[in-house]
């Protein structure tokens, strides 16, 4: 039986039937104007909105185990440093890996349908953690068993992770070419604040019911449980809504054959390994800068139980910049160039995770926190600049083959920009994946530390041991200082340098600008 539901006219008719049920749109034009204006801008916009609130929960659960390994002590686990590294090195893993699939589910089962199967996903995530990690039961397990049941609770986290690639392919088809960099950006960047959001508020819902008085202590209660639970109403909300209000688009189709256009051209790959220094970076430091900070200043910690206890050591504050940065990359490489911008962006981070170092030296808790949110804002706006370079150098790249070899030119671009989509997908999960390098790296220096302060039984030894390694990150954060200047000379070797750029891919220079 054919069910009819609300449709935008067109310049043709004033109404569309669907063929099948699902709410599935059959007729969807955007960039043709007279449909846009009579009604597909509003179907456009509900679905990017309730995109967002999806997508923002996905990120949240995504970086959950963040604030929650930091709690592991307070709850009655004992952990060394390179342990809960690993912890929250797992969720990055897992939700990079998924990027991939979670793009084609769209195409395959409707944008209507993936996005409530991907947000009722996140039950499995947070439950697992409302009930496992807080009981008496895992507790009384050998170190062995806890540390497999807190991994496996903290893998299902990366469920929330895959949630960023197939959101933005949904979006990508509801919106007109000329206001897709726009969506997209709104859709990115609400994402993206889902880990400000997380790290803000599951410190100060797991202290709930908690005397005042011994939350100020370095050791006290906390309830892991309402970390897992205080989500649930929200998911269950996020999958209610899309089943009931969002479309899905008949033509959205996969389209293999321009992902495996798009991995013969080096340029994916160079794009690919930029995605790493700023997407990486943020999505890297936002798991990471919890944990670096509770280790690496625990002495301004100890001095502010507040700041340690109420706001996780302020990591939140990275992500809400590079969150918000995201569109002013777009917006300044619209106006300066995509490959200008990210050629600044990555010095910039070169010469702030040298002041970060620096930070460390001194013990100064302001100049490494100030030089690490320097870096966020730097990731976030390269965030922008790099996605604004990709369908800017395919299209460029189309024009070259087209003018080459005698091809329409109108059909070969068409054929390079759905490249440039694909090469996207593919970038924004090896830049995701580099967030998982980041933790490797970190949990590689953390070794030594982590082994003495897991032998020491007083807080106070624990913490004198702490304090006497907090130069431990140095060598982490010298292979981020040598990983910028590499992505630097990158971007200038393959689109800034002027006999590349002329001879070899035809001014990609100026195509990214």
């Amino acid at each position: 039986m054919t069910t009819a539901v609300e449709t935008p006219p067109t310049a043709a008719a004033t109404t569309t039937q669907y063929s099948r049920r699902g709410r599935w749109i059959d007729d969807w034009e955007p960039d043709d104007e007279a449909f846009w204006q009579a009604g597909g801008k509003r179907i456009a916009r509900k679905n990017l909105a309730l995109s967002i609130f999806a997508e923002h929960l996905g990120f949240s659960i995504w970086v959950l185990w963040t604030i929650v390994v930091i709690n592991l002590a307070n709850a009655g686990f004992t952990l060394s440093l390179s342990e809960q590294f690993l912890l929250i090195a797992l969720p990055n893993l897992v939700g990079s890996t998924l990027r991939i699939p979670y793009t084609f589910a769209v195409p395959k089962f409707g944008g209507r349908a993936w996005t409530g199967v991907s947000a009722s996903l996140l039950l499995i995530p947070v439950c697992l953690l409302a009930l496992l990690v807080p009981s008496g039961w895992l507790l009384d397990q050998s170190h062995a068993t806890q540390m497999w049941v807190l991994a496996l609770c903290a893998a299902t986290a990366g469920f929330g992770g895959g949630n960023f690639s197939s959101s933005m392919a949904n979006i990508s088809f509801f919106y007109p070419e000329k206001h897709k960099g726009a969506a997209l950006g709104l859709n990115a960047a609400g994402g993206n604040l889902g880990v400000a959001v997380a790290q803000l508020l599951v410190p100060l819902v797991i202290i709930i019911g908690v005397p005042a008085a011994a939350v100020k202590l370095p050791v006290h209660e906390v309830n892991l449980a309402y970390a897992g639970l205080m989500w649930l109403p929200f998911i269950v909300l996020a999958a209610v809504l899309a089943w009931r209000w969002m479309d899905s688009i008949s033509d959205a189709k996969a389209d293999p054959g321009s992902y495996t256009k798009s991995l013969r051209h080096g340029q994916t790959w160079v794009m690919s390994l930029l995605y790493i220094g700023t997407f990486g970076s943020f999505i890297g430091y936002a798991f990471a800068l919890p944990l670096v900070i509770k280790n690496t200043f625990p002495e301004f910690l100890a001095a502010h139980p507040f700041i340690a206890t109420y706001l996780a050591g302020l990591g939140f504050v990275g992500a809400l910049i590079g969150s918000v940065a995201r569109p002013l990359g777009g917006w300044l490489s619209d106006r300066l160039g995509g490959a200008r911008v990210t050629l600044a962006v990555f010095l910039g981070e070169a010469v702030f995770t040298l002041t970060a170092i620096m930070g460390v030296n001194e013990h100064s808790f302001p100049i490494f926190f100030g030089s690490f949110m320097l870096i966020f804002l730097l990731a976030g706006m390269g965030n922008g600049s790099t996605y604004r370079m990709i369908p800017a150098i395919f299209s460029e790249l189309g024009r070259k083959e087209a003018a080459e070899k005698d091809l329409d030119v109108k059909k070969t671009i068409l054929d390079y920009k759905h490249q440039a989509a694909a090469v996207i997908g593919i970038a924004g999960a090896i830049g995701a994946f580099g967030g998982f390098l980041i933790q490797v790296i970190f949990r590689q220096a953390s070794l030594g530390v982590s082994a003495a302060v897991k032998a020491a039984e007083a807080p106070a030894e624990k913490l004198a041991i702490a304090q006497a390694q907090a130069d431990w990150s140095i060598p982490a954060l010298g292979v981020f200082l040598i990983a910028y200047l590499v992505f630097a000379a990158m971007t200038w070797f393959f689109y800034l340098r002027t006999s590349f750029a002329t001879d070899k891919v035809a001014s990609l220079a100026h195509a990214s600008v």
